[in-house]
């Protein structure tokens, strides 16, 4: 029925590992345990449903005071009742029996002996989920069926059991105790031993903006804001000032570029020991007011501390100094799921990343001089700070000088929705790379959007003016053609004429409209870019994981290809206007597994910086 049993460390050291089959390692094909290595625990991507890997499924759980790992794999085509029960006992008796060996921290020991144990156990779990499988082919009795649930006695009878009393009772018995009960009848795990649990080290930082910040900034007045002036009329006819305002005649010269230092702004980059232009990083968030709160009550007694509120301070009920267990930490989870959504982040992904922390922290014990506040705390940090940090490279000038020694264009192709700011943040990352001296072609493959390519052709009129010398120019073909041949003929004019990098500027969409979507899709497939960039809002809470997950499939389901390209990046837009909202970040790439390789935080060309993985944990965390 089982394919492996193993029992590894949080550090992957094997303990102890049992395969029924060699299928699970057969060359060419991933090792299961590896791949819920990689793609679920390493990302904090719990799943109470288990994992599924090709033909098979994989089911764990742990020993977080012990730091234990034990995993079940099987067929997925298989229906094992007991694998849950299994999964528990397997647990128990594997902590039970080793003990001493486990809390032994200075030399490897051996598990060998525990073969026989866990078939004990196996045998006995299929044997009697066996007999159950068949008392439920036998006929019920009156006591058991609908017709009895309508009489007296069974309405007394229900009552009974639905009391919360008798729930208590029965949750407590079936699967603690008579799981215990089972291994005592077996003979198993008679050998007790301690519990050690590892500490952790210091706690970081966290924190949010304050309101009070927040009020002055709401509170303060625009400054230099212009009055509109109204428009003058005679006769019915606008007056010559609003006339020559309203002329767009032909013969009128271009509008004048503006201040240039209207265009850049004030928060340039800096220059790296290459020399480099790096964007500039994320604004830090301050120190979090729930740390800051612990710190001032840390040396007050008991009668002087204040009765606190908010979301940690409910957590904080709790009593320390005890094996933390999944009932007591389910109402803090709740409560930090909320806490979580109010942050922007998507429903479905608070949940798993709430469940992965509730997962971390069962059965360990809080000693007396850290609270469940700080626990909970940072369990959440780690988790969090797992998921936003980049699995791959982030170093996208690494690349681009990669390809620019193999004498070919670097191409990017920016996708996303309407309205999100494509074509801006497109100007953005070109602006980042005129910087860095290398030469820039813009590529206008929106051709749907009425105004798109004069939109482009201003920023480069913009570019060159805001960077004398440097070389930028735009590729366009006019409205109404294939969006794909365009893309395809900027790549190879870019390579005759020696151009480093080219920008694919794309028409929004939305998710659903298929017709686009596969528009989308071809013009992917046909020109393979080195950067499949999505442009989204931080605005979007639900919103984000339906977005990434449409456009990932539709590139996946149109292309056509055996291995089709999906979204290798994200922008993140309009990072100025959430304040502490910031959960469309952690939605983004728990969703994708992808990086945010940058955040727009303005409207000029320098408002586009690196995204800071600390600063957006600290405001996830804070109030």
């Amino acid at each position: 029925m089982l394919d492996l049993v193993t029992v590894l460390t949080k550090g992957g050291l094997v303990l102890w590992s049992k395969a029924y089959t060699n299928a699970v390692n057969r060359p060419g094909s991933e090792h299961p345990v590896d791949s819920v290595i990689q793609d679920i625990l390493i990302e904090e991507k719990s799943n109470a449903e288990g994992y599924v890997k090709e033909s098979y499924q994989v089911k764990w759980t742990f020993a977080n005071e012990l730091g234990l790992i034990f995993v079940i794999v099987y067929q997925k085509i298989l229906q094992l009742a007991y694998i849950d029960d299994l999964l528990e006992g397997f647990k128990r008796l594997f902590c039970k029996q080793f003990s001493e060996e486990i809390g032994d921290k200075e030399t490897l020991h051996r598990y060998d002996g525990f073969d026989e144990s866990f078939e004990t156990l196996l045998r006995a779990l299929e044997a009697d989920y066996a007999q159950q499988a068949q008392r439920s082919k036998a006929p019920r009795k009156f006591q058991e069926t609908a017709a009895f649930q309508n009489t007296l006695a069974g309405s007394k009878q229900k009552e009974i059991k639905d009391s919360p009393a008798s729930e208590n009772v029965t949750n407590g018995t079936s699967s603690t105790e008579n799981l215990d009960q089972k291994l005592a009848a077996l003979g198993l795990g008679k050998k007790g031993g301690r519990k050690s649990a590892t500490k952790r080290g210091g706690r970081s930082s966290v924190g949010s903006r304050t309101g009070s910040d927040k009020s002055e900034s709401e509170s303060s007045p625009a400054v230099g804001k212009r009055k509109k002036e109204a428009r003058t009329w005679v006769g019915g006819v606008a007056g010559t000032a609003a006339t020559t305002n309203l002329d767009y005649s032909e013969e009128k010269e271009p509008t004048a570029i503006g201040s240039t230092r209207e265009l850049v702004g004030t928060h340039m980059g800096t220059l790296t020991r290459d020399g480099l232009y790096d964007a500039a990083d994320m604004d830090e968030i301050g120190q979090s007011e729930s740390e800051s709160e612990d710190e001032d009550l840390a040396g007050m007694t008991a009668s002087e501390k204040p009765k606190a509120g908010g979301f940690m301070s409910f957590i904080n009920r709790f009593t320390t100094g005890q094996v933390l267990t999944q009932e007591q930490l389910e109402p803090a989870m709740v409560k930090m799921r909320e806490h979580m959504i109010n942050k922007n982040v998507a429903a479905d992904v608070a949940d798993h990343v709430c469940e992965s922390v509730a997962n971390g922290l069962a059965g360990k014990t809080l000693s007396g001089f850290k609270s469940l506040t700080a626990a909970v705390r940072d369990q959440m940090e780690i988790a969090l700070s797992r998921v936003l940090t980049p699995r791959s490279s982030t170093d996208v000038l690494r690349d681009i000088l990669a390809a620019k020694a193999e004498k070919r264009p670097y191409t990017i192709t920016f996708v996303g929705v309407n309205g999100v700011g494509k074509s801006t943040n497109l100007s953005k990352v070109c602006f980042w790379l005129l910087q860095n001296k290398l030469k820039i072609l813009i590529a206008a493959c929106d051709t749907f959007r009425s105004g798109a390519v004069e939109q482009l052709r201003v920023h480069e009129r913009n570019l060159r003016a805001v960077l004398p010398g440097s070389v930028v120019d735009l590729y366009d073909r006019g409205y109404g053609k294939d969006p794909a041949g365009i893309a395809k003929d900027a790549v190879a004019y870019a390579h005759t004429h020696k151009y480093d990098v080219v920008l694919i500027d794309t028409a929004g969409r939305m998710q659903d409209n298929e017709p686009l979507m596969r528009a989308l899709a071809k013009l992917v497939a046909v020109n393979q870019p080195d950067k499949v960039i999505f442009v989204g809002e931080a605005l979007v809470g639900n919103e984000a994981v339906d977005q990434l997950v449409k456009f990932n499939q539709a590139l996946k389901d149109f292309s056509g290809m055996q291995n089709p390209r999906q979204i290798d990046g994200m922008i993140l837009t309009k990072f100025d206007t959430i304040d502490d909202k910031v959960g469309a970040a952690l939605s983004m790439t728990y969703i994708t597994g992808k990086p945010i390789l940058f955040v727009g935080t303005g409207q000029t060309y320098t408002d586009l910086r690196k995204m800071n993985v600390k600063s957006i944990v600290t405001s996830l965390l804070g109030r």
